[in-house]
């Protein structure tokens, strides 16, 4: 299996231009799946049939929520597609199997006030690390950018004079989004303090120059938030939720939203919807004179 695993690689790679990190979990379920075959003693994985397949299901259950256990069978549903086509297989074994539903969730926004507080208000450290991750969060925040997309960022990703920005997003699918202005000076005022930039250096380092990596990021935010009092439990895709929720709260339009995030399918960006409608209802529970249930 070692060696198909190898080959299945190199399509990701080559042939679909995935990320190394969307081919590194795709490894990782097929991997688990093979510790699967190996306990139960099968380690042909050319002979393997239905209800095997549910026997594994079986197992993740409990062990892992829809949405994993999802991703899991999406990843052994492409492996094997691409067996098909390499004529290691005639048929799929997957495909009589259905995948579950996913579980529906709202995704975590902060409000505004809260974005605020995050990214205006002054707290000790050192001053150039201050000024970066300061930096970091407006930036997110501004453009809606994955933590794996600011993170790949360089110094010649960002035009702070036209206000704009260069990412590379999922499947190197590459898209170039406006950069609000607060979020531009926090930029300059960062790089300001870096000295001998070249184009191609990462635009966001750690102490010791190299690039800094979205562990460090998601870490940092949480050490601020916890400074500053907010809900710790944020993480930097919520100021990507966030970015969206609040620009379809002041009128924006869906597919412009679905542009500036680089959703591949709009039905990914209806969630926001969701999210909206259930601020709406927040704000017309908490205002509106009629809207207070009787005890």
């Amino acid at each position: 299996m070692e060696q198909l695993l190898k080959q299945f690689a190199q399509h990701l790679t080559l042939e679909r231009n995935l990320s190394p990190r969307t081919i590194d979990a795709y490894l990782r379920d097929l991997r688990q799946f093979q510790v699967f075959l190996q306990e139960v003693g099968e380690p042909d994985l050319l002979q393997l049939d239905l209800l095997l397949l549910r026997r594994y299901l079986a197992q993740l259950h409990g062990r892992c929520g829809r949405t994993s256990i999802g991703r899991k069978l999406s990843s052994l549903r492409t492996f094997f597609r691409y067996l098909v086509r390499e004529g290691e297989l005639k048929i799929s074994p997957l495909d009589g199997l259905a995948t579950p539903r996913r579980s529906q969730y709202l995704p975590q926004v902060l409000s505004a006030d809260q974005v605020g507080q995050l990214v205006e208000r002054p707290l000790p450290g050192k001053h150039d690390l201050v000024l970066r991750d300061l930096a970091i969060f407006e930036l997110i925040y501004s453009c809606g950018l994955r933590v794996g997309e600011v993170a790949g960022l360089d110094v010649v990703s960002i035009d702070l004079d036209a206000a704009s920005v260069r990412v590379l997003g999922k499947g190197g699918k590459e898209r170039m989004l406006p950069v609000g202005q607060p979020a531009c000076r926090a930029v300059q005022r960062y790089l300001a303090e870096r000295q001998e930039l070249q184009a191609h250096d990462p635009l966001f380092v750690n102490q010791r120059g190299g690039r800094l990596t979205v562990r460090s990021i998601q870490r940092n935010l949480k050490n601020r938030l916890l400074q500053l009092g907010l809900p710790t439990d944020v993480t930097p895709h919520a100021l990507r939720h966030s970015f969206a929720t609040h620009l379809l709260d002041a009128g924006a339009d869906l597919r412009v939203i679905q542009e500036l995030l680089g959703h591949a399918s709009l039905s990914t960006t209806q969630r926001y919807t969701k999210v909206s409608f259930a601020h709406l209802t927040e704000v017309y529970d908490r205002t509106h004179p009629r809207s207070k249930k009787s005890d």
